[in-house]
C-alpha cells in the first residue's frame, strides 16, 4: 500500500483553510461564516493529524480530539447567538446588525 506524501496533505489542508478563510471574508450570512470557520478548525485538526502520522505519535489525534471539542462548544455558542440574533433582527445578514455598536 502506498502512502500518501506529506506534501499532498499539507496543501490540501491549505485548500481548506483559504476556501474557509474566504468563506469568512466574502460571505454576509452568519450561518455561512459559521460553517467556513468550521472548516478553518478542521483543516488544521488535519494538519495536527498529519504531523502526527509523520512522526509515528498519537499526539496528533489527541489534538484533534480536543479541536474537535472545541468545535462543538463553538458551534453551540454560535448558533445560540445566531437564533437570538434573528428572532431579535429578522436578518442574518452580519453588515445589518451594526445596531449593535455601543
Amino acid at each position: 500500500m502506498t502512502e500518501i506524501p506529506v506534501e499532498h496533505g499539507l496543501l490540501f489542508a491549505a485548500a481548506l483553510f483559504c476556501i474557509g478563510l474566504v468563506g469568512v471574508l466574502v460571505r454576509r450570512n452568519l450561518v455561512f461564516m459559521l460553517m467556513s470557520l468550521e472548516l478553518m478548525l478542521n483543516a488544521t485538526a488535519f494538519v495536527f493529524v498529519l504531523g502526527g502520522a509523520l512522526h509515528g505519535n498519537a499526539d496528533g489525534q489527541v489534538m484533534f480530539v480536543m479541536i474537535l471539542t472545541l468545535a462543538a462548544a463553538e458551534v453551540a455558542v454560535g448558533l445560540a447567538l445566531v437564533v437570538h440574533l434573528y428572532h431579535r433582527h429578522r436578518s442574518l445578514d452580519a453588515d445589518r446588525l451594526d445596531v449593535m455598536k455601543g
